[in-house]
């Protein structure tokens, strides 16, 4: 009777959960243990919530303190409860919570982890650069660091006023997994000195989550039992089997691929096995005794006659990364195909010079055949809506945005930065924006409202390399991409039977997916892009 009272009277304390979660920025937990551990657990919050342990709910009890801070801007919290009973309890899934040791000599500190700065950035990022050192003081909205994401390096800007105490991820670290610990502050600053060689213990449980699968294995099945298991067939060595009949060898498949490995012949080696079957016992035997030797001479020889390569290992970058990835995504997936035309450029060009002659007078800057490619690609999507649109399993959205990336090559990789709207804008609004995404991009300074949002791609390659003619990947989700060649003067025939002239005429290309755009489709935006190609004063009216 005593347990079972004692137990309604802890139930009903859970009746106080809900208005517990809805109160202001701390609320303080009565922890029943020996230690303070940082951050709490479901299970543990819920013990301390109840003033016992898991173990010890009927038993021990002390009078430590932890105060858990629920911030609005760092911390998600989520609460379930439903009836009182002693089996219901809330949860918290913190990213940057109040940590604490296991000692009481490290005042309260705030564990800063790896946010997710982009809606693509779902593993890891690196960490740029520090703009603050340690024993800096933060304010809210200050740049603490920026952080390479998988595409672009963002700025993390500081939720909290306080110190930063210790900065536990040093500038230059790679592949830090989202929601590591990456720096620790403090709300005092006679408190930094205290984290010099502190260790957050969030830090170990941020790893990948194949380090995690591991230890249950080791708990479920200890290593002794496998050892005694592997062991037995030691003594075998001496009692060796009968050898098996035939040509045919008998081996176990760990047995044939440690021979593989090392050049070793099955055949030269003497089963210990059951019915005279080689095991990987017998391999290794036979390598400690000689064979080894007897390999590594063989794969000398084979070595010097091949001459040693010289290369060198470049690491991928985080945008090499999501480039391979979406690129390979869209071969694989999306049903391509490509159609070609050539346009005549002389009245494009010459319209080019009368703009530039005005925009030198006004002091602006100068519009390129680019800018003028943009702009008629623009039209073309507004005048053909079906190449501007995205393909779902349900259904094809179409966008009446006409938002056109543009491909910018960069020594950090591939960049495609977004024009908005582009065909509501003017030739030099498109050239200025397009001028400063580019610098962006080649400064790795490109923030993710720089590249979201795109509807069409177009690639030149064909103005900055002289490349003739090529075939771009589709950009997906996006339906369609031009692919822009450099402009040659060919000759073409007169009026006449015997008279000849000289025109200027550029290939593209566009790359469709065919799920969204039929070839007809294709074929009528080409039309229309050529048109305004060839008759570019259309584009300004």
């Amino acid at each position: 009777m005593a347990y079972a009272s004692r137990i309604l009277n802890h139930s009903k304390k859970l009746k106080d959960v809900s208005t517990l979660l809805r109160r202001e920025q701390a609320a303080s937990i009565r922890y029943f243990s020996s230690t303070n551990r940082a951050p709490l657990s479901r299970e543990d919050a819920f013990s301390a919530h109840l003033g016992f342990s898991p173990v010890e709910r009927m038993t021990k009890c002390s009078t430590d303190i932890v105060s858990i801070c629920f911030s609005n801007t760092r911390t998600t919290l989520r609460s379930r409860v439903g009836r009182p009973r002693l089996g219901n309890h809330f949860s918290c899934s913190m990213q940057s919570v109040r940590g604490f040791s296991s000692g009481s000599d490290l005042p309260p500190h705030q564990e800063i982890g790896m946010p997710s700065l982009s809606p693509t950035m779902t593993e890891a990022g690196n960490i740029a650069k520090w703009l603050k050192k340690e024993g800096d003081k933060v304010a809210p909205g200050e740049v603490l660091c920026e952080v390479e994401t998988d595409k672009a390096t963002v700025e993390m800007e500081c939720m909290e006023e306080g110190f930063l105490a210790k900065i536990v991820k040093a500038e230059g670290s790679k592949e830090i997994q989202v929601g590591e610990v990456i720096a620790i502050t403090v709300e005092d600053e006679e408190d930094i000195g205290k984290f010099k060689d502190y260790t957050p213990s969030s830090t170990a449980d941020a790893s990948p989550p194949k380090a995690d699968a591991a230890p249950p294995k080791t708990d479920a099945a200890p290593p002794p039992p496998k050892e005694e298991k592997a062991s037995p067939p030691e003594p075998k060595t001496s009692k060796p089997g009968p050898p098996p009949t035939g040509d045919r060898v008998f081996a176990s498949p760990l047995a044939r691929k440690l021979a593989e490995d090392n050049n070793v012949s099955l055949s030269s080696i003497k089963g210990t096995g059951p019915e005279g079957r080689i095991v990987k016992a017998d391999i290794e035997d036979y390598l400690a005794s000689g064979g080894k030797e007897a390999t590594a001479k063989q794969s000398k020889v084979t070595d010097s006659k091949v001459p040693a390569l010289d290369y060198v290992d470049i690491p991928h970058s985080q945008i090499r990364k999501v480039t391979a990835s979406r690129l390979a995504f869209s071969k694989q997936t999306i049903p391509h195909y490509y159609l070609t035309v050539d346009a005549c450029v002389d009245k494009l060009m010459g319209l080019r010079s009368q703009l530039n002659s005005f925009q030198e007078a006004s002091g602006g800057k100068r519009i390129s055949v680019n800018d003028l490619v943009v702009k008629a690609a623009a039209l073309a999507l507004r005048k053909v809506p079906q190449c501007n649109s995205s393909w779902t399993d349900d259904y094809i959205r179409q966008f009446k945005n006409v938002n056109i990336n543009v491909a910018v090559q960069t020594e950090n990789g591939l960049y495609v930065p977004v024009v908005k709207d582009a065909d509501k804008k003017g030739l030099s609004t498109i050239g200025e924006e397009v001028r400063l995404l580019a610098q962006k991009a080649k400064e790795n300074t490109l923030k993710p409202e720089d590249y979201e949002g795109g509807t069409f791609t177009v690639s030149n390659l064909g103005g900055p390399f002289g490349i003739k003619q090529f075939c771009a990947v589709v950009n997906p989700p996006q339906a369609a991409i031009l692919a822009v060649g450099s402009a040659e003067k060919r000759v073409v025939p007169g009026n006449g039977p015997d008279e000849y002239n000289f025109a200027s005429y550029m290939p593209v290309t566009l790359s469709c997916d065919h799920r969204v755009v039929d070839g007809a489709i294709g074929a009528e935006w080409l039309k229309a892009f050529k048109g305004y190609i060839e008759n570019p004063e259309s584009m300004l009216l």
